[in-house]
């Protein structure tokens, strides 16, 4: 008997060291997942099928799959809905650079374009998330077309799909499959010209900071030397902060609204600042100084800010060639004053909200972010909602060289932390994974608890559970809008999740944060801490502009009018250590 053609196609994604699909079955897929079973699943050598409860968890969760291993993730979506709720975690993917491969079926070949019953365009739809977009049309052409969606995602570092029509799944295979060679990622070498040019730059330069994003991984040592020889402060991206922070003396925290220490001034303050391997999209927070740039996607040179100096290149293959070329710095007044600062606003204002918190009721987020840092295990992976849950983790958990932390930092999407850490745990059962989540995002996919029980899969989940939208809220009194529309009724996720079988507790006394950690760590299985935190505890930048204090106090004086001054002394009392003080 003939091999089906979605038999052969799922050969091909063995080939390629895939191991598991996210997705959901159903009528046009049903010919692809039954190809799956006949595998007999990874545990013997064939692929695993995860069942997810919404299409976009799957996505989210082979985006963080293929982020964390560097590899090619798969998921599916059945014709029409199916596959369109593949899309919102589809652009967070291609957005981070992950190499994913999802599989669009479509509704039989003969009524394309007859505005048949679930009728959509995935060829078309997908355009903008991905790199690579075909509609198979054939059994002949169908194996070349998967070979060359795997070959985009890995190669070019984003999102294939794959629209394949069911009937053609069901057909005989006939044409043979392309050989499947493994990928080894070359080095982008810049240019000698530029590299003198930077070192020239860098040489006639008296202060010189970096800001270092994602594109430092696998240069951490060669950014630490350079700021080493020419005694400057190193600020971080969120995205960058995995790869740089740890082992760095040299560290003064991050920029931007989630930013933290002294890296606003750091920057501001040089003679040159040195953009390495970041796309970093926030241009306000971005000095107007002589600035050279690092990267090796030409595209990200010069578009966020004015750029006096342009290397194509990748991060590491720069340094090795700039370190010979550049001069010891005697003078170490800047960084000298740039360190002292960063570790008085650590201690002070970050850190001041740490201290003495064990007590102090509702519990303070920062409180219980510093402990999660203390007790997770060394090498940890985080994933973070969008939001509240961002700062928190991006203030607290430290990277130390051995743990992740991941989000949905390019794209923004709220519900990203619970489906990332679906798939991180699926890809590393034997490390310990944490999904720190919000009321909000956890709410918004909240089947995907189901997930992690019917997979057994031992996530643990940290709910932040403030009964607010608390960044949203933030965003409207920095506009001078009273907040509106934020707030939602208590829910107890901790009883949620223990009728569907986890281990879970909800904790309101901050005294029993720590030992709540402890024992859901220990549990093996799917384990939920809910934390009620304070409603009022917001993000307060690293620098705080005057148009932010004026739409700030506007919000405030509607909210004493509106809602009387109780409200707004609450808010003022639970954000006074968080203010950046000089």
């Amino acid at each position: 008997m003939a091999k089906e053609l979605a038999t052969q196609l799922i050969e091909q994604l063995q080939s390629a060291g895939v191991r598991r699909i996210y997705g959901i079955v159903g009528d046009s897929l049903n010919p692809l997942v039954d190809a799956v079973r006949k595998t007999g699943g990874a545990k013997n050598g064939g692929i695993d099928w995860i069942h997810v409860r919404h299409e976009e968890a799957a996505a989210f969760a082979a985006g963080a799959e293929a982020q964390l291993t560097g590899e090619l993730a798969v998921c599916a979506g059945s014709c029409g809905p199916g596959n369109l709720h593949l899309m919102n975690g589809l652009y967070d993917a291609n957005r981070t650079g992950a190499p994913v491969l999802a599989i669009a079926s479509h509704l039989p070949s003969v009524q394309i374009g007859s505005g048949f019953f679930q009728e959509t365009h995935p060829d078309r739809l997908f355009g903008e998330c991905s790199v690579y977009s075909e509609l198979v049309s054939t059994s002949d052409q169908a194996p070349r077309v998967m070979h060359n969606a795997i070959a985009h995602a890995v190669g070019l570092r984003g999102v294939a799909v794959v629209t394949l029509p069911g009937d053609i799944a069901s057909l005989p295979a006939t044409a043979p499959s392309p050989l499947q060679r493994p990928l080894r990622p070359g080095r982008l070498v810049p240019a000698p010209e530029s590299v003198q040019e930077l070192a020239d730059a860098i040489n006639g330069a008296a202060k010189v900071a970096i800001f270092a994003g994602a594109g430092v991984q696998g240069a951490h040592d060669e950014v630490v030397a350079l700021a080493e020889k020419v005694n400057a402060p190193i600020g971080h991206s969120l995205r960058g902060k995995d790869f740089i922070q740890y082992n760095n003396p040299y560290d003064i925290g991050m920029t931007g609204l989630l930013g933290y220490g002294a890296a606003a001034e750091g920057i501001e303050d040089a003679d040159l600042l040195l953009l390495l391997g970041t796309d970093f999209p926030y241009d306000q927070f971005l000095p107007a100084t002589r600035t050279a740039q690092v990267d090796r996607a030409p595209e990200h040179l010069g578009r966020r800010t004015d750029v006096d100096l342009a290397v194509h290149g990748d991060v590491l293959s720069t340094l090795a060639a700039l370190l010979p070329l550049v001069e010891a710095k005697k003078n170490s007044k800047f960084l000298d004053a740039i360190l002292k600062k960063h570790d008085k606003l650590m201690n002070k204002a970050v850190g001041a909200y740490t201290r003495k918190a064990e007590k102090i009721v509702p519990i303070h987020p920062e409180y219980a972010a510093s402990l999660l840092d203390q007790i997770a295990a060394e090498d940890a992976i985080f994933t973070a909602d969008t939001g509240m849950c961002n700062v928190w983790t991006a203030r607290y958990i430290n990277p130390l060289g051995t743990r992740r932390l991941i989000g949905s930092y390019l794209h923004g999407s709220m519900a990203n932390a619970l489906p990332q850490a679906i798939g991180a745990q699926s890809a590393y059962p034997d490390r310990q994974v944490i999904s720190v989540s919000g009321d909000g995002g956890l709410s918004m996919l909240l089947g995907e608890l189901i997930t992690a029980a019917a997979h057994k899969l031992p996530i643990n989940v940290v709910v932040f559970n403030n009964s607010t939208l608390g960044m949203v809220k933030l965003e409207m009194l920095v506009d001078g809008l009273q907040d509106f529309g934020v707030d939602v009724p208590d829910a107890n996720y901790a009883a949620v999740a223990a009728a569907l079988g986890f281990h879970s507790v909800r904790v309101t006394d901050p005294a029993e944060i720590a030992d709540a950690y402890r024992a859901a760590f220990a549990h093996n299985g799917p384990s939920l801490v809910e934390l009620i935190t304070d409603p009022q505890a917001l993000s307060i930048p690293p620098k705080i502009k005057g148009a932010q204090v004026v739409g700030f106090a506007t919000a405030m004086s509607k909210i004493v009018l509106n809602k009387g001054a109780g409200e707004a002394v609450s808010m003022a009392r639970s954000n006074l250590r968080n203010i950046p003080r000089g």
